[in-house]
C-alpha cells in the first residue's frame, strides 16, 4: 500500500473516530500536518447534548440526513394542511439526494426555505417527521438509521426514507399538474 493509501486510510478513521468521541485523535492528527474532515469541528454527540440554538454552524449542516424529503414541493389546502408531492426542486440531485448549488439556493429558488436554529420552529410542522431538524426541535432523538448514529450515509437510501429515484423533477411537470403527484406526508 502507498503512503497515499495509509492516509486515506488514516483521515477516513479519525472522521469516524471524531464522531464517535475521538476527538483529541483528530486534534492529534492535525498537529501533524493531515487534514481530517469538517468532522473534527463538531463536538461529540452534539445530536443530544445540546439544543438547535446551542450548535455550531458544522452541527447544524450534519444534522441533515441527506433523505431529500424537505426538497419535495408541497401545498397547502383550504385547511392550511400541508400536502407533499412527489416532484422535488429542481435543484435536487435525484442521485445523490443533495442540493446542486446549496449555497446559492436561496438566489436561484427564492422560495426555498434556508432553515437556521431561529426558522425551525415556524416550519418544523410542515418538516418531514422523520427529519433530524424536526425531531431536535420537538426533543426527540434521531432514528437508528441516521448517519450520526448508524455511521452510514447510504441507510437512509437503502431503507427507502430518502426521494433518491422516487420523485420527478419539477422542470418535468406542469405547475398546473401539481395536484396530480400528492402524496401522504412523509
Amino acid at each position: 500500500m502507498t503512503a497515499r493509501g495509509v492516509f486515506h486510510i488514516l483521515a477516513r478513521r479519525a472522521q469516524y473516530l471524531v464522531l464517535t468521541g475521538y476527538n483529541h485523535l483528530a486534534v492529534a492528527l492535525r498537529s501533524v500536518g493531515i487534514p481530517v474532515s469538517e468532522a473534527t469541528l463538531m463536538r461529540p454527540g452534539f445530536w443530544n447534548r445540546y439544543t438547535l440554538d446551542e450548535l455550531n454552524p458544522r452541527e447544524w449542516e450534519a444534522l441533515c440526513d441527506g433523505c431529500g424529503l424537505c426538497c419535495l414541493l408541497k401545498y397547502s389546502t383550504e385547511n392550511d394542511e400541508v400536502i407533499y408531492t412527489s416532484v422535488h426542486c429542481r435543484l435536487l440531485d435525484s442521485n445523490t439526494c443533495r442540493c446542486r448549488h446549496y449555497e446559492a439556493r436561496k438566489r436561484i429558488v427564492p422560495d426555498c426555505v434556508k432553515l437556521t436554529p431561529k426558522s425551525i420552529r415556524a416550519n418544523a410542522s410542515w418538516m418531514p417527521s422523520t427529519c433530524a431538524y424536526r425531531l431536535r426541535h420537538e426533543g426527540k432523538p434521531l432514528h437508528d438509521w441516521h448517519y450520526l448514529i448508524s455511521g452510514s450515509r447510504r441507510l437512509v437510501h437503502k431503507l427507502g426514507i430518502s426521494v433518491k429515484h422516487r420523485a420527478t423533477c419539477e422542470t418535468k411537470v406542469n405547475p398546473d399538474d401539481l395536484f396530480k403527484y400528492s402524496i401522504w406526508k412523509p
